[in-house]
């Protein structure tokens, strides 16, 4: 099973992919602001299911596409690694070698992401004193080994995010915290992202509860702007809780008294807010027939 690092790495990569193949592997990054390019997320199911249970769900296969052909598509393969000691190169030319077989394909960029620091290996030789028969490298991104204040301002979401994971004493965490957030509220239009990377950012900024009311005296706007999209979104979790109870509880009426009801009653249930569902529910108490509950819209 993959870690919870791993899995917050993976989601960060999906969301951003563009961000990440800016950040991870720079060299790699020419035309991604082009029009049109796709990224498209490789199912690991897939490849898991061929290629058998040594390889982890950790891996993140992104395939990018370049409709204008100025590049052809490139497969990046993102690996998470908490530990440098964990990383084995070896089994990484192999995943990629079983992976270009699969798809078809020999443009694959594989980038190893350490969370930490720690000596690791990029290069892979297999040979004779002669003449090397297999050479293998990948891209290396220590977070441990950046520092945070290199980073503040920076127009890549993924390296903002990640302030609290890179260098940076101690005296500084609230400011790099206020950074990260700063980040996240500049360049996250989408509030409900905001509201997911923000426990992105509180999981890795370890704050104490002194260093996170300095942060509110301090930050004041930000960490109001906060509270109130988090309470906001707070909110909307229990109105859609409160609505999917009713529909519940309507469903199991209609069944009772008139039978299990069609799919389009099914799928009017579920996208109805609760004032909808309270109407209905009230008809349903009385009515002789389905379209006395629904007489303002067509049953089907």
């Amino acid at each position: 099973m993959p870690s919870s690092h791993d899995q917050n790495f993976k989601n960060l990569i999906i969301d951003y992919p563009r961000q990440a193949i800016e950040l991870f592997a720079p060299d790699e990054a020419e035309g991604l602001s082009a029009p049109g390019v796709r990224y498209l997320p490789v199912r690991e199911e897939q490849l898991k299911e061929r290629l058998g249970d040594r390889f982890r769900e950790l891996d993140t296969p992104l395939l990018v596409e370049w409709p204008d052909r100025r590049r052809e598509a490139l497969l990046f393969l993102f690996e998470e690694e908490t530990k440098t000691r964990r990383f084995s190169i070896h089994r990484l030319a192999h995943y990629c070698l079983d992976v270009a077989e699969l798809l078809g394909t020999e443009r694959i960029v594989p980038v190893v992401i350490f969370l930490r620091g720690g000596h690791y290996a990029t290069e892979l030789r297999l040979g004779s004193e002669r003449r090397a028969y297999l050479a293998f490298a990948c891209l290396a991104y220590a977070f441990r080994q950046q520092q945070a204040r290199d980073h503040f301002g920076s127009p890549n979401l993924i390296a903002r995010l990640n302030l609290p994971n890179m260098r940076h004493p101690r005296s500084e965490r609230v400011a790099v915290y206020a950074e990260a957030v700063r980040g996240l509220l500049e360049l996250e239009p989408d509030p409900e992202r905001q509201l997911k990377y923000l426990d992105f950012v509180d999981i890795y900024a370890h704050l104490s509860e002194e260093e996170r009311m300095i942060y509110q005296q301090e930050h004041a706007p930000e960490a109001a702007a906060i509270s109130g999209f988090a309470e906001r979104f707070l909110r909307q979790g229990e109105a859609i809780g409160e609505a999917r109870g009713e529909a519940r509880l309507l469903r199991q009426l209609l069944t009772k008294r008139f039978g299990e009801p069609s799919e389009s009653i099914h799928q009017r249930l579920e996208t109805a807010d609760a004032e909808t569902l309270a109407l209905w529910f009230n008809r349903a108490l009385e009515a002789q027939a389905l379209e006395d509950i629904f007489c303002d819209e067509p049953t089907a």
